[in-house]
């Protein structure tokens, strides 16, 4: 059995009864019931995925993969291709918003190469775990190798597994690569059904004659690869890239794991996407960051049975979105932990 088939084989399935014992715990502290809204639903979410009544959020890393598409000769992008290894190194000194922001919550930020075009070479920090020179251009043919893909998945699986060796607890997921908009589009509409025009962003910021192209390049894109949705792996290699393979990776060795995986926004969810439908039991591991202005983002999220946690008009990526959603973890588990129950601050329960 590949390493692929045994870590799908092994996704355990979310414990309810953790997560009943979680709201039971909740129930008693001093507070009405249910008062706190969306913090309760979060903390339950986290005992289901870890299986236990005392979830933890305190290590915190978030995984960032790279990659470059070969249908940004297409125009799809405002940026040029070279712009993906100039973020990486971006990305390698610290100076990114996903640094900020993740230096803002004590996350660590796990830099990967997946397979950037024009890799900078040694650069400190970046794990070099590359598929390839970036894809191939999706328009024209399939971008990846099913043994591509294979490969790319399996890299993401050994980073989610050697990060929970190390003690993380909860992972957010997050990507580079220009022209990877149109990629998660495709395999949006693959996986949905819904129509290129309506899950079709303007990515980085295109104007109107570029978003047209972009619409047109994944309706082609789709026709040049027929892909069948009842076949996850063939689709992936088909329409995705090195990073969204390999984050989908991610998000399967940590459920395996039983590690909660926070989704960030269009790509990073199109990563997820594709794992819950290479094993629907991944699904039960994710939870959802914020919603993105991307227009494909909306669709992802309903495939995925997942209310978002932020908006705020967010279309960076990086993984930014799913390391603010970071505090309110924290917040759910600090307040399981720490707050105070009726009976030891001698508060009368109302019982409501």
């Amino acid at each position: 059995m590949s390493l692929l088939e045994s870590t799908i084989a092994n996704i355990p399935p979310s414990d309810a009864v953790a997560a009943a014992e979680v709201q039971r715990r909740l129930d008693g502290k001093t507070k009405p019931r249910a008062s706190l809204g969306r913090l309760e639903e979060v903390a339950c979410a986290l005992g289901a995925i870890q299986a236990t009544a005392a979830p933890r959020a305190e290590s915190k890393a978030v995984v960032v993969m790279a990659g470059d598409h070969g249908v940004a000769e297409e125009g799809v992008s405002a940026f040029p291709q070279e712009v993906t290894a100039q973020m990486v190194a971006n990305f390698a000194r610290g100076g990114a918003a996903i640094n900020v922001l993740a230096r803002h919550v004590g996350a660590r930020v796990v830099v990967v190469d997946m397979g950037v075009k024009a890799p900078v070479p040694g650069l400190p920090g970046v794990l070099d775990l590359r598929v390839g020179p970036g894809t191939r251009n999706l328009a024209r043919g399939p971008a990846m190798t099913r043994a591509e893909t294979v490969r790319a998945l399996e890299a993401g699986i050994g980073v989610a597994a050697k990060l929970a060796d190390e003690g993380v607890n909860v992972l957010a997921i997050g990507e580079m690569g220009i022209a990877n908009t149109t990629a998660a589009s495709a395999l949006t509409a693959a996986f949905t059904g819904i129509s290129p025009d309506e899950v079709t962003g303007r990515g980085t910021g295109i104007d109107d004659a570029a978003h047209r192209r972009k619409v047109e390049v994944v309706r082609r894109a789709l026709a040049v690869n027929p892909v069948d949705p009842a076949d996850p792996l063939g689709t992936l290699a088909a329409l995705g890239g090195f990073e969204i393979a390999g984050l989908a990776g991610v998000v399967l060795g940590a459920a395996a794991r039983r590690v909660p995986v926070v989704i960030d926004g269009f790509i990073a969810s199109a990563a997820a996407l594709a794992a819950a439908r290479l094993a629907p039991r991944a699904a039960e591991a994710l939870l959802a960051s914020h919603r993105s202005v991307e227009v494909g983002h909306r669709a992802i999220l309903q495939a995925l049975g997942k209310k978002p946690l932020l908006d705020l008009d967010l279309r960076l990526g990086e993984g930014t979105g799913a390391v603010l959603a970071l505090h309110l973890l924290e917040a759910a588990v600090r307040i399981l932990a720490e707050m105070a129950t009726f009976e030891a601050a001698g508060v009368t329960d109302s019982g409501r």
